[in-house]
């Protein structure tokens, strides 16, 4: 099969291309550039879940970035098993066709106990003592020593957080290209994601983003540079864009006034209590599922969320179907949000009383997404909580504000401008119409059979 890459350039779309990233405008002169239509939900997961398999949400699962766990009566956000993901992934299809193709998979999501022969994804450390060091894992597990050894240890604080920045994406290009030469892998998956910190921070404004644009620039090139002379086929490509936004919707709070959200106070801090709720949301960028324990307010939650001003769509069962995103996991009901808002998890009507994950960095342990978690308070108090550390002292990284308005860019949404739709980069024409999210399969396919 002919040896292919695919550089996921988070975020990316064709009105970004122009004076701030001079490779990407030189590089897609006479190649062909088109747009894939942004499925539901557009979110990390989910999309890279459809690339690799060419099934939607419906039939691989993933909803979104997290969802409830109805046996657990947990919220779980950012799992990394493989095996959450249904359906045949591209790789394995292929090694079916060829007993000598490999798969190399470079922080594409749900990376761990995967059929792919190489990968690596962040894994931090979570020790006794409540601290998290940085660190990641791998496909085969020594590959982890070699890569730290030959890149120093993976810069997990650049690659979330208040200090993400260009570091982590360039650990990951590099990182690629070592376990290229170490392997030559037929296929290789190269996630890039440093334009989602700075787009979803100030929102596509390149008085404030443009340094961002070039330094991404630079590192694709580097890429493209490298794997044009391994002679592979480059596929160039994003899974949604990022579009200003101006309105964080708090649909929780929203249920919580109507009753219909339930509380656990421990310590004087306020806890979402999932299980006890007859109905709560799990918000997600510009999609929020919202599940309803209690089917008597099944119909008082929908006309909440109709009501709701920055909700443009709310699609019950039946109509989840048509988005392709009905599934056992996706809400009862599903909350898109319009152009310009987003939903945040926020349950908690007081700041004093929002609960100690709040103000910390916890992807984990928050139900829903944070994109706040990319500002800090002040670099005072960060400081402050650094030297305790170094001290040898307990202290908790309680930096991160509470003010939603913050947040400048989203996504999540199919019902964006098309100046905002993600893109796909061939050197041959594969469609006269927009690509649907699902067709990316089918290219990266017919380039492993040395047709695109």
């Amino acid at each position: 099969m002919k040896k292919t890459v695919v550089i996921d350039v988070v975020g990316l779309s064709a009105h970004l291309i122009g004076e701030h990233t001079p490779f990407l405008q030189d590089y897609i002169k006479g190649r062909q550039v088109q747009s894939i239509v942004p499925m539901l939900p557009a979110v990390t997961t989910s999309v890279q879940s459809t690339y690799v398999t060419g099934k939607w949400p419906t039939e691989t699962g993933i909803v979104g970035n997290g969802w409830y766990d109805h046996q657990d009566s947990e919220i779980k956000f950012w799992k990394q098993s493989n095996k959450l993901v249904a359906g045949e992934k591209i790789w394995e299809k292929a090694k079916k066709v060829d007993p000598l193709f490999t798969c190399s998979k470079m922080f594409w999501w749900y990376n761990m106990y995967s059929s792919a022969d190489f990968s690596v994804t962040p894994r931090p450390q979570y020790l006794a003592d409540g601290r998290k060091m940085p660190d990641c894992y791998t496909q085969p597990a020594g590959l982890r020593d070699e890569l730290q050894k030959e890149l120093g240890q993976f810069p997990l604080f650049q690659f979330w957080g208040p200090g993400a920045n260009i570091k982590s994406t360039q650990w990951i290009a590099d990182a690629s290209v070592f376990t290229d030469r170490r392997y030559d892998p037929t296929l290789t998956l190269i996630y890039l994601p440093h334009l989602d910190y700075c787009l979803q921070k100030f929102g596509p404004d390149f008085e404030l983003v443009g340094k961002e644009l070039t330094e991404i620039d630079q590192v694709v090139k580097g890429l493209v540079d490298y794997y044009t002379k391994k002679k592979a086929n480059i596929i160039l490509l994003s899974e949604y864009g990022i579009s200003p936004v101006s309105r964080p919707v708090h649909f929780n709070r929203l249920l919580r006034k109507k009753g219909l959200l339930s509380i656990r106070e421990e310590r004087g801090l306020e806890l979402l209590d999932a299980g006890a709720s007859k109905a709560f949301a799990v918000a997600d960028h510009q999609v929020a599922h919202v599940y309803v324990n209690d089917p008597s307010v099944m119909e008082e939650v929908k006309r909440l969320a109709e009501a709701t001003q920055g909700v443009s769509l709310v699609l019950d069962k039946t109509e989840q179907k048509k988005h392709h995103i009905d599934h056992e996991r996706s809400g009862d009901l599903v909350l898109i949000a319009d152009e310009h808002s987003w939903f945040t998890y926020y349950f908690w009507q007081d700041d004093s009383k929002a609960p100690d994950y709040a103000r910390a960095v916890d992807i984990h342990k928050k139900p829903g997404y944070d994109p706040v978690e990319m500002f800090m308070t002040s670099k005072a108090r960060a400081g402050y909580k650094l030297l305790r550390k170094k001290l040898g002292f307990r202290y908790v990284m309680d930096v991160i504000p509470l003010d939603a308005t913050l947040i400048k860019g989203s996504h999540g949404s199919p019902l964006v401008g098309r100046k905002y739709h993600p893109i796909l980069v061939t050197d041959k024409k594969v469609s006269d119409k927009p690509l649907a999210a699902t067709s990316v399969h089918d290219i990266i396919w017919e380039s492993l059979n040395g047709s695109v």
